[in-house]
């Protein structure tokens, strides 16, 4: 996410030269070039000029303090101008109303029945008790799409089969809410493959008949400025509260996330990246800004570890660690525990300074699969006394998973690496 657009700030910001003061002359092919690379990233002109012309402002004169240096505190003027450009600060959705009620609005194609369905489990791990209503009457399968998404979290779905009317089944829907007592209603409309009066005013009806407590327009961030002309036209008529950027995973250049705020003078309230349910991030400009600059998002992926935690199994781990009795049974939960947090490549950029490092590396959400695909290999027996596994039963390990005795021999020397930095760590304090 937004790999290029962070390396060409950085390598900007690394051409300021001189030291005691920034000065118009030393800060002119800075400021140029974080221009160009916005620009490149699919900003609009305009905003790219207004962005820099406000950084050469506040930089211009700026005495330098002795214990930074003049790029580390271009780095400073730049994250705070892109953390306003972003939006400021977090913006939270509207709950309230008995139920609250969602509206879900965008094109086809720019993940909105995806969406809904991680907006459902997201308020449901935090304790409140959504419905969906689903609105999609045109598009072919969109009605079982929302269905499955809704039993693969657990939220109910209402839907009828035979009726085209998307205002009636919305306020129908609403009606059933109320009598099951669900305080959330999330509804999934439909999307058009281009805005058109007819899409328009169909999503204008179905707003003023449920009267939302929220509005969220979902837009692909993949489609750049097309993205945010979209946003406009629909703000013009819809005038809805928050943008959801979704896809955020994949070869997108950032214009969308940096444009969207100043067009349509709306908050981005959540981003959205892969196709699991916990996929689902609240947006913090300030958090964001810090990531695009390469300064990494500690917060983030500490609050993404929070969610995933289990008290009780890291207690159990705690004890066996302490006993040195760490075996590939507790190998094989900690990766399943780590897949749970998310997208591994996004989650290594959250930490500073990696996101750099890993520009060219892939690292796919199945990096893990050969070593869980082994392990699986294994029999119970040898997961819990991994010294039992001798060369004759590698040779059935490595058949079994489909790997090498390579692979085999690979796995088994990471795990007594692990096992012996575990016995040392061990040393230095006491058992509890």
């Amino acid at each position: 996410m937004f790999e290029n657009l962070s390396l060409r700030l950085e390598k900007a910001i690394k051409t300021l030269k001189g030291q005691g003061r920034i000065t118009e002359i030393n800060v002119a092919e800075t400021v140029k070039e974080i221009r160009r690379a916005l620009l490149d990233a699919d900003v609009s002109f305009k905003i790219a000029k207004e962005f820099t012309s406000g950084i050469k402002d506040k930089a211009i004169g700026q005495n330098v303090l002795t214990s930074i240096s003049p790029g580390q505190l271009m780095t400073k003027i730049v994250n705070d101008e892109m953390v306003e450009l972003l939006g400021g600060s977090k913006t939270d959705i509207n709950l309230k109303g008995s139920p609250a009620v969602i509206l879900i609005a965008g094109l086809q194609g720019s993940g909105k029945t995806t969406f809904t369905g991680k907006l459902a489990h997201h308020l449901k791990s935090k304790g409140r008790s959504p419905y969906i209503i689903a609105c999609d009457v045109y598009r072919p399968a969109a009605i079982e799409q929302i269905k499955v998404l809704g039993q693969l979290v657990g939220v109910p779905v209402y839907f009828e089969d035979n009726n085209k009317d998307p205002k009636q089944i919305a306020a129908n829907g609403i009606k059933q809410a109320k009598i099951l007592s669900h305080d959330i209603v999330i509804i999934d409309t439909a999307g058009r493959l281009s805005i058109d009066e007819e899409m328009m005013t169909e999503i204008a009806d179905i707003k003023k008949t449920v009267n939302p407590s929220e509005t969220l327009f979902v837009v692909d961030s993949m489609t750049g400025q097309d993205a945010v002309n979209t946003a406009k036209a629909f703000n013009d008529r819809l005038d809805f509260d928050g943008v959801v950027l979704t896809k955020l995973d994949g070869d997108t250049r950032g214009g969308a996330a940096l444009s969207i705020k100043s067009v349509v003078n709306k908050p981005i309230k959540f981003v959205s990246m892969g196709e699991k349910p916990e996929a689902l991030d609240i947006f913090y400009p300030d958090r964001m800004a810090s990531r695009i600059l390469g300064m990494g998002d500690i917060v983030s992926l500490v609050e993404k570890a929070q969610l995933t935690y289990d008290a009780e199994e890291a207690e159990r781990l705690d004890k066996r660690l302490r006993k040195n009795e760490f075996n590939f049974e507790d190998f094989l939960k900690q990766i399943n525990q780590i897949k749970k947090m998310g997208n591994l490549k996004d989650l290594m950029g959250m930490i500073p300074g990696v996101g750099k490092a890993m520009k060219d590396i892939d690292i796919s959400d199945d990096s893990f699969k050969h070593i869980e695909a082994m392990i699986h290999s294994m029999t119970p027996r040898e997961r819990q006394n991994p010294e039992i596994i001798d060369g004759n039963r590698k040779k059935r390990i490595a058949a079994g998973s489909g790997n090498t005795i390579i692979e085999v021999n690979k796995l088994m020397k990471q795990y007594e690496d692990m096992r012996k930095m575990i016995k040392s760590m061990n040393k230095m304090r006491p058992l509890r």
